[in-house]
């Protein structure tokens, strides 16, 4: 069963406002714990992946490769570092368990009655994927959400950027909930479109569905496949400014990523050195490098110029 939602014509609809778990709630401290653990992530994830011979040009295809695999090792992690979230060991019979195909992916259960305490979807997102912004569709509906539920997002990237074993930088995390309500709300009420911006919104449903209940909601009219995307919401644009800044090899993510695309991108040697010549131009004043850094770049692309011209 479904009900349909949409704004008010000529009305103005006040944005959703994020609730935490209450103060008094009995399982307050087990939540706060797991915020911090997720936070400190990047501190105690470890891997035995390792990754070479690997073509710069195909780096992009890392996050169909490895994503799943990068979250299976997360949740390996959660429950490594129980101590971090779990001192007293009031929860020993409770560990997080990844289940994909179910809302949320993630689960901290009881292992003799499947009890569930808190809910995580969680996502990968590899730094230097053509998009420059994660690609995490969440329609879930609020009303599946419980309000101690959490969307995590996890940058990783290779620890030598075109090789070694994969490493994570500070993730995203934000209420489930709140995140599909302001979801709505922005597609409703904030988005410019001429078009229908109604939803219909999945009813009938409570927090840990199981796989069969129908807990997404459906925009009216959705011609780009984009409801969904938290990233073009605005919700994680602070985020995604923060972690473009981060230093691999001395280098920010946001100018490999930009590096990259230059030779993903051109279809001849030409066009690759045309780019080349244009993100030389740009990159000390566009992205206002400082100076050593800038001539590191410009040192390597005339290193590939001069590979260029030798294959011609």
């Amino acid at each position: 069963m479904s009900k349909k939602s949409q704004p008010a014509s000529g009305q103005s609809q006040p944005s959703p406002t994020r609730k935490l778990p209450d103060s008094s709630w009995k399982h307050i401290q087990l939540y706060q714990g797991i915020r911090e653990a997720i936070s400190a992530l990047p501190v105690y994830f470890r891997t035995e992946t390792q990754i070479s011979g690997i073509m710069a040009t195909d780096l992009h295809t890392l996050n169909n490769v490895l994503g799943a695999t990068i979250e299976e090792q997360v949740v390996r992690t959660l429950n490594l570092i129980r101590r971090t979230w779990d001192p007293k060991g009031d929860y020993a019979l409770y560990t997080f368990v990844r289940q994909p195909q179910t809302f949320p992916d993630v689960r901290l259960k009881r292992t003799c009655d499947g009890e569930t305490l808190v809910g995580l979807e969680l996502k990968g997102w590899y730094l230097l994927a053509k998009e420059e912004e994660p690609s995490l569709r969440f329609t879930t509906t609020a009303d599946a959400c419980s309000i101690q539920d959490l969307i995590v997002v996890v940058p990783w990237v290779l620890s030598n950027v075109i090789s070694g074993s994969p490493i994570l930088y500070e993730p995203f995390i934000e209420s489930a909930k709140y995140a599909a309500e302001y979801r709505n709300y922005h597609w409703q009420f904030v988005r410019k479109t001429s078009q229908d911006s109604g939803i219909t919104v999945a009813k009938g449903v409570g927090p840990y569905p199981i796989k069969s209940d129908q807990i997404s909601d459906k925009p009216i009219n959705d011609g780009g496949g984009n409801f969904g995307r938290l990233a073009r919401t605005g919700i994680m644009d602070e985020y995604i400014e923060k972690i473009n800044e981060v230093n691999l090899c001395g280098i920010k993510a946001a100018y490999w990523r930009q590096f990259i695309k230059v030779f993903q991108e051109s279809k001849s040697d030409k066009e690759a050195r045309e780019e080349l010549s244009k993100f030389r131009s740009k990159t000390q004043e566009f992205f206002n490098l400082p100076a050593p850094k800038a001539e590191a770049i410009l040192r390597i692309l005339n290193d590939l110029e001069l590979i260029l011209e030798n294959d011609e």
